[in-house]
C-alpha cells in the first residue's frame, strides 16, 4: 500500500492526542434530567464490568473503568485509537439529590447512572387559605 508523504499528519495527530484529556476520549458522558431523575450516560465499550467501580464520597461521585488491551505482544499497531488503561471521571453532586438511592447499570457497553432528585428538592404546590375574617393589622373604612 503506497502512503503519499504528509510532513504535517504526524505533527496533526500529536497535537490531537496531546489536546485530548484521557477523561473525554475514554469515557465520553452524556448527564440529563428527566422528570425526577438525573441520568448519567457513559460510554465505555469494550470494558470489563467487573473492573467498574463507582463510589460516593461525600457529594463527590467517582467512576472508575479499566479498558485492556484487547491484543497480546508481538502485535504491531498500525492505528490504535481506542484508549487503554485505567479511566475516571468525578461528578460534584448537589445538595438537591438523594445519594443514598443512587443506582448504577452497565448494559451494552454503557454505564447508566440514575440519580433521584431528593424530597426536598422537588417542586410543591403551596395552597393558600382564604378566610372571610378580618385580617389583622388592617383597618375598616369606615362608612
Amino acid at each position: 500500500m503506497a502512503r503519499t508523504f504528509d510532513p504535517f499528519r504526524d505533527v496533526d495527530q500529536l497535537f490531537t492526542q496531546a489536546l485530548r484529556t484521557p477523561a473525554s476520549t475514554a469515557m465520553p458522558m452524556d448527564l440529563f434530567r428527566e422528570g425526577d431523575n438525573y441520568f448519567v450516560k457513559i460510554d465505555l465499550p469494550g470494558v470489563d464490568p467487573a473492573t467498574i467501580d463507582v463510589d460516593l464520597d461525600d457529594s463527590t461521585l467517582t467512576i472508575r473503568a479499566e479498558r485492556k488491551p484487547q491484543a497480546g505482544d508481538g502485535v504491531q499497531w498500525l492505528t490504535r485509537e481506542r484508549p487503554v488503561g485505567t479511566f475516571a471521571r468525578q461528578l460534584t453532586l448537589g445538595k438537591g439529590v438523594a445519594a443514598e438511592s443512587i443506582d448504577a447499570e452497565y448494559t451494552d457497553g454503557v454505564l447508566i447512572l440514575t440519580i433521584p432528585v431528593a424530597e426536598a428538592a422537588k417542586p410543591r404546590k403551596i395552597t393558600v387559605a382564604h378566610k372571610a375574617e378580618e385580617i389583622p393589622g388592617t383597618v375598616e373604612p369606615e362608612a
